[in-house]
């Protein structure tokens, strides 16, 4: 059986010494995490490893010794050290030796009950880097090539390992100037250095966020109070994306104020990214801010939309003068295109009188959305998005009515439809049932309900009103009017309302874009993406080994090194949720909508179900 001991790099010019780590016996591994140096009383070694079991929850132990001999001058420290293992229990006793002439080492285990080498145990040393592994967090192989439960096997030995040396950081936090009874070797044995600003950071980011804290509970007690909820302002509340993206960095700032200590690793790369996703979101707001700001550029913008506000209905005035013509050369109602022409085009001229009307207000209300963008670029795209829909509403006006007259005829041609083929609809079982009539239902009719009822059943089932004979060509006559005059107004109708979806879905296409950047500036995790830049062992996704030197009866040395976690897989597994304001329709379902004139919003409902 193999025997794997994995050192760290930083003890190989360490003094001779005993080892200290951890033996995991499931994988025939040690996992050496110091060396305690020349002198030391056994008793205090002892002492100091049960108190770092309390706290570390591992079981720390004295798996062997090291030997460097290129600092050793007396021949018979190593059998000094080979009587150690009397004194400290464990088995098997790992002896490492750095041999003074040689690159190679020598590594053999001792069995106290034969108190003889072991020679058939094969053993490769594995060196790792002690810090990188320590401060690295290990994620599932994303190696798609072998098996599911060889990668969970594989993935479980290499988390005993990195778990191993990151919970013992109680060895690695030495004070520099600590001359304590036992001296040790790791990564960190220069000591770490206290800074006197991080401390003075930490002792005032308490308060902070204890003000901060009260801060939001208040704001939220403010947006659940009842003044709220009543219907004008819990519509435009519910329909406004600015208050969406206020309400979702409301959430973050608790989640980031918040003194619950994360329980795991996700949680803690959680609230990072959201840390760096507001202080960035905040810093190019008030970049646009001081953009927009300067040289009076919100005055020049608000002397612009005027004269754009016009050349855009100008536009649209020339657009409907050449519906209510011939457009394309084809041959359209006269009087349904005269009617629907000067219907649409009133609602222009009442929408450039109302920009008129508000004009000499304009440049205050840009002042003072300009200041909204302190609180972040989302905030400001939020309200450019809602400022497009405020301005764009006639063309959404328009939409909405041309979509209802499309939809009625439409509607209107499938049902009579049904009715020359002897179909109806069926509205408790929401499907097409066949139905036949004949002259014997007249005289349960007249029997049970006479004249009256006929009457009463002819205006309630106009639609499908099969009971005799006469009626049946009465309806299959109105029947057919109504869908001659249907189908021949449909191409009007179908060009009005084809003209302004596309009208409207240009604007929803715009808005869309904007929501867009929105969604990435806040589910972008920038703190993973700036860790896997600059220390992509932090985020691991496994290990490979490198063989550094190979002799015959000698131990196989190998170098552990971590591969990271690729960019997609870093922003799959840390993407921030959104509250996704737009609905995710299947292009299917929109064409649908589409052909049969539904209207599409640009917002989702309540009890929506979406494709």
């Amino acid at each position: 059986m193999v025997l794997k001991v994995f050192f760290p790099l930083c003890c190989s010019s360490a003094e001779s010494g005993i080892l200290i780590g951890r033996w995991i016996s499931e994988q025939n591994s040690a996992v050496i995490l110091a060396v305690v140096h020349f002198p030391f009383i056994p008793a205090q070694v002892k002492q100091y490893l049960s108190e770092v079991q309390q706290v570390t929850k591992i079981n720390v132990s004295v798996l062997g010794s090291w030997s460097n001999s290129k600092q050793e001058k007396e021949e018979s420290l190593s059998e000094f050290l080979g009587d150690l293992g009397t004194i400290f229990p464990h088995e098997p006793w790992i002896q490492i030796s750095k041999e003074r002439d040689s690159t190679f080492w020598s590594c053999s285990t001792l069995q106290k009950q034969s108190n003889s080498p072991k020679e058939e145990e094969e053993v490769v040393l594995v060196y790792y880097d002690q810090r990188k592994v320590m401060l690295s967090h290990l994620h599932p192989p994303v190696d798609t090539t072998t098996s599911t439960d060889h990668k969970a096997d594989n993935a479980s030995k290499l988390a005993a390992i990195f778990d191993t040396v990151a919970n013992s950081k109680i060895l690695f936090m030495t004070d520099r100037y600590d001359d304590g009874p036992i001296k040790l070797t790791h990564w960190q044995s220069d000591g770490v250095e206290a800074s006197i600003i991080v401390e003075l950071i930490k002792q005032a980011s308490v308060p902070a966020c204890m003000l901060l804290t009260f801060l939001l509970s208040l704001i939220s007690v403010i947006c659940k109070s009842r003044m709220l909820k009543f219907w004008p302002l819990s519509f435009l509340w519910s329909k406004l994306s600015t208050s969406e993206q206020l309400g979702h960095r409301l959430q973050h700032l608790q989640v980031i104020s918040s003194n619950k200590k994360a329980q795991n690793q996700i949680q803690l790369m959680r609230k990072a990214n959201i840390f760096v996703s507001l202080l960035i979101d905040v810093a190019l707001g008030i970049l646009l801010m001081s953009w927009l700001y300067r040289k009076n550029r919100i005055g020049h913008l608000a002397d612009a939309l005027i004269p754009v506000a016009d050349h855009i209905a100008k536009e649209l005035q020339d657009l409907l003068q050449w519906l209510m013509g011939a457009p394309a050369g084809l041959k359209m109602n006269r009087a349904l295109d005269q009617v629907l022409g000067r219907f649409f085009l009133y609602h222009i001229h009442l929408w450039i009188s109302y920009i008129h009307l508000m004009s000499p207000f304009i440049e205050m209300i840009l002042w003072h959305v300009g200041l909204s963008a302190c609180l972040g670029l989302t905030v400001a795209l939020c309200i450019l998005s809602d400022i497009i829909a405020l301005l764009t509403f006639h063309i959404y006006c328009f939409y909405v009515y041309g979509a209802r007259l499309y939809c009625l005829k439409i509607y209107g041609l499938s049902s009579l439809w049904r009715l020359f083929r002897g179909k109806k609809w069926n509205v408790l079982r929401q499907r097409v049932d066949s139905c036949s009539y004949d002259l014997d239902q007249l005289p349960v009719l007249v029997k049970h309900g006479g004249t009256k009822t006929l009457f009463k059943l002819l205006q309630n089932c106009l639609p499908n009103f099969y009971f005799f004979l006469p009626f049946h060509l009465f309806q299959l006559f109105i029947g057919t009017l109504l869908f001659t005059i249907l189908l021949f107004l449909l191409p009007t109708t179908a060009l009005y309302y084809l003209v302004f979806t596309l009208l409207r879905l240009l604007v929803v296409v715009v808005q869309g874009l904007i929501h867009l950047l929105v969604d990435l500036i806040d589910s972008l995790p920038l703190y993973s993406i700036i860790l896997r830049l600059c220390r992509s062992y932090r985020l691991a996704a496994g290990v490979k080994f490198r063989v550094l030197e190979q002799k015959h009866r000698k131990p196989l040395r190998l170098l552990m090194q971590i591969n990271p976690l690729s960019y997609g897989t870093v922003i799959q597994t840390y993407r921030l949720p959104t509250y996704s304001y737009y609905p995710k329709d299947s292009w299917t379902s929109l064409c649908k909508k589409l052909f049969f004139g539904d209207l599409i919003y640009p917002w989702k409902h309540k009890g929506e179900k979406q494709d």
